[in-house]
């Protein structure tokens, strides 16, 4: 088996099945993100305490890709802190609209290497990280759209 091929059965598996799929009744943030290009739309649900991430849930429906972005950054992300996660989005967001390899580990995350190929992918791999983002900075009532 390929790499490629390996990275691409992690995309459909947390796409299929995803982790931390649900709500979180003690939440601190929540914060709802829409993708109206391909119809993907997610609440992120957050407890965060002290600069640390300490529980992340996600519900919504969408594509494999945007599924598994999400399942994928909370696995990455929790338990994490808040700056940890800010520096991996970075990293993450080069990686996807640049092809570029990150200079730190960042795991199954570089499953999703391929989606620089493809622009229009890019926004399904990184709304529940634009969503998460907005969650953090207490934009409250505001709906995340990746146009």
């Amino acid at each position: 088996m390929s790499l490629r091929e390996l990275y691409q059965e992690i995309i459909v598996d947390h796409g299929k099945q995803p982790r931390h799929f649900g709500t979180l009744p003690n939440a601190s943030h929540c914060q709802v993100g829409h993708n109206p290009l391909c119809g993907d739309k997610l609440m992120i649900y957050l407890a965060e305490r002290e600069g640390m991430v300490e529980d992340l849930r996600f519900e919504g429906t969408g594509c494999a890709i945007s599924m598994a972005s999400a399942s994928l950054m909370i696995e990455t992300v929790k338990g994490k802190s808040v700056e940890a996660f800010k520096e991996l989005f970075v990293h993450f967001h080069h990686l996807v609209t640049e092809g570029k390899v990150p200079s730190i580990d960042i795991g199954k995350l570089a499953a999703f290497g391929g989606v620089a190929e493809f622009p229009m992918r890019v926004k399904c791999a990184t709304l529940a990280w634009h969503t998460l983002s907005a969650a953090l900075a207490n934009e409250v009532n505001r709906v995340v759209k990746t146009e």
